[in-house]
């Protein structure tokens, strides 16, 4: 975890060489090999002395910075990075959907995790996602539509934390995103092609079809797009902080679209909006090697399923493996499917489901699942199923059966004082529900629960249920050593997220890349049996080995967007995902 000799990172970026800069790495990711190669061979790590923000587009990186540069503190950043993200990617996160953050606080030694996802309405039932016979919805029948809108709850996370925690006025930290709606931003490249891949849903509804396909063709890149709807939302919050979202005028605008959604409305009411809350919740910590890795616990499955990964692997050794060694590939991959076949079975919003939560990271339990990875072949699918860690109750489940499409965002964030914000933001699928409402789009939250409630008779732990919060996968994530803050990283993917972010810790702490080697790395994921490789890339090479461990294989793009902060004694070191538009900035 050595830091290399760190330099100034100079602001002198300006906005059109920060957006050039994207454009020209994303025209690249978004084609496979050699282009996709290229642009990883070509994103460098960034260092600085005192502060960084590593996020997944340039203007919600420059706010971010910005906010660091006057005086302010990583939850003043943070406010900015993600209000500018909801302008100008708001396929993967916004006002309209949820966050995880993790946050250790420098002057009080402490590490803590705030609940921001959203919850189902008080007049779902468990059978919303099924149809008149009690089947259940085809994903997109679900997603389109007021139906999968939970109660948002990006405002207040951002408000409740900054209140709490933030330095610089709250006006002021909104300020960047209100201006940037205001006078406007170049459509970039990723966002183009995204709405072009989904016209056809975004065009169902008349206000979503207006922003995104002017004159009924997509945003073109390098158009200027105004947003004046947001500027005056945020404007609002601004002066009246977050009851102007949660009642009055714009809830009421949020819950008329949801219900008159024409063809699929939903069921959400103000008294969702006016009744949301954040929590408070203990961070899950797991050990490894000479760390703890440390995230978001239910509803969230991401540290736990990261730290039930890493956990299994503690007994093997990894670092002389070496990347390159299909052996490696084979102890992750399985470890992964056992964790996930965890995952199936135990985890669920844990204010409504009782789960096994300190048992399912035990050392010992961990210990006796890492036996199932002795031999030299990938584990047969009967070997995959779910473990019986230590209860402190008895319960009974079912496997869960929930679809988990990718989308979100990451960013990381240090401060001078050496404060650290973990954030994974979502509206789950791009472009979320597709509804659009004062210049936002809504989350399409609800489909990350399961659209079954039982199976063979036993219920399943992630079933909808009123005010509940939908499991997830996001794992932002700060590792600790000696009570230290010496990693912060997290990523977007679906439920790929748990792979993207254990192959980048592994890859820092067993193989000893630096942050952006460790994101540049192909990927190679294993959730449910089949391994995905990432096409175009270095990882081919593992199919045929991995084939005759008997490992399905599967060549497929696996577009992550990594975005972390390793802390030394000499400094900070950043890394962004060349696969998305993501850039670090530090001084």
């Amino acid at each position: 975890m050595s830091m290399r000799k760190t330099s100034k990172i100079l602001l002198a970026l300006t906005l059109s060489a920060l957006f050039c800069t994207a454009v020209s790495a994303q025209q690249k990711t978004d084609s496979i090999a050699p282009e996709a190669a290229t642009a990883r061979a070509t994103a460098k790590l960034v260092t600085a002395k005192n502060y960084m923000v590593a996020a997944a587009n340039p203007l919600a990186a420059k706010a971010g910075y910005d906010m660091l540069a006057k005086g302010g503190n990583a939850i003043d950043a943070m406010v900015a990075v993600q209000t500018v993200l909801g302008l100008v990617e708001p396929q993967s996160s916004g006002l309209g959907g949820g966050a995880f953050l993790v946050y250790f606080d420098a002057g009080k030694q402490k590490l803590s995790t705030y609940d921001g996802r959203e919850t189902a309405p008080m007049a779902a039932t468990p059978q919303l996602f099924q149809d008149a016979n009690g089947k259940p919805l085809k994903f997109y029948d679900a997603v389109v539509g007021g139906r999968s809108v939970g109660t948002p709850g990006t405002p207040r996370l951002l408000y409740d934390t900054h209140a709490k925690k933030g330095k610089l006025p709250w006006a002021e930290v909104l300020a960047p995103a209100i201006k940037l709606a205001t006078e406007g931003f170049k459509v970039s490249n990723r966002l183009h092609m995204l709405i072009e891949k989904d016209q056809e849903r975004l065009s169902r509804f008349k206000a979503t079809a207006d922003y995104f396909l002017p004159n009924g063709t997509p945003l073109q890149v390098g158009a200027t797009l105004k947003n004046p709807a947001y500027a005056h939302v945020l404007t609002r919050l601004a002066a009246e902080g977050p009851s102007a979202f949660y009642r009055g005028e714009i809830a009421s605008d949020i819950v008329k679209t949801v219900q008159t959604a024409a063809g699929n409305p939903g069921v959400l009411a103000l008294e969702d909006l006016q009744g949301y809350t954040i929590k408070q919740r203990p961070a899950v910590c797991t050990a490894y090697r000479a760390y703890e890795i440390c995230g978001m616990g239910p509803p969230s499955s991401g540290a736990l399923t990261v730290g039930q990964i890493l956990g299994q692997l503690e007994p093997y050794d990894l670092a002389a493996l070496g990347p390159q060694n299909p052996e490696s590939w084979r102890l992750i991959g399985d470890a992964s499917r056992l964790a996930f076949a965890d995952r199936g079975r135990y985890m669920a919003d844990s204010d409504f489901v009782p789960m096994p939560t300190k048992g399912l990271v035990n050392k010992d339990y961990l210990q006796q699942r890492a036996k199932l990875l002795t031999g030299p072949k990938a584990l047969d699918s009967a070997q995959v199923t779910a473990g019986t860690p230590p209860w402190d109750h008895a319960s009974l489940q079912a496997d869960d059966e929930s679809i988990e499409l990718p989308s979100t965002s990451h960013f990381s964030i240090v401060d001078t004082q050496g404060n650290a914000v973990s954030m994974t933001t979502t509206i789950e699928n791009g472009f979320g529900s597709r509804l659009m409402t004062n210049g936002f789009l809504l989350n399409n939250e609800l489909t990350d629960f399961s659209f079954r409630t039982h199976k063979n008779g036993v219920p399943i732990a992630n079933r909808v249920e009123p005010s509940k919060r939908p499991r997830s996968s996001m794992a932002p994530t700060i590792v600790l050593q000696n009570g230290k803050p010496v990693i912060v990283v997290g990523s977007p993917g679906g439920s790929r997220i748990i792979g993207y972010v254990a192959q980048s810790l592994i890859a820092m702490i067993d193989w000893q890349m630096d942050v952006q080697a460790a994101i540049n790395m192909p990927h190679a994921v294993n959730r449910f049996g089949t391994y995905d490789l990432e096409k175009g890339t270095d990882a081919e090479k593992l199919q045929a080995p991995l084939e005759a461990m008997g490992f399905k294989v599967n060549l497929r793009d696996l577009n992550s967007g990594l975005h972390g902060i390793v802390i030394g004694n000499d400094g900070l070191q950043g890394g962004a995902d060349p696969r998305r538009e993501g850039v670090v900035v530090g001084n």
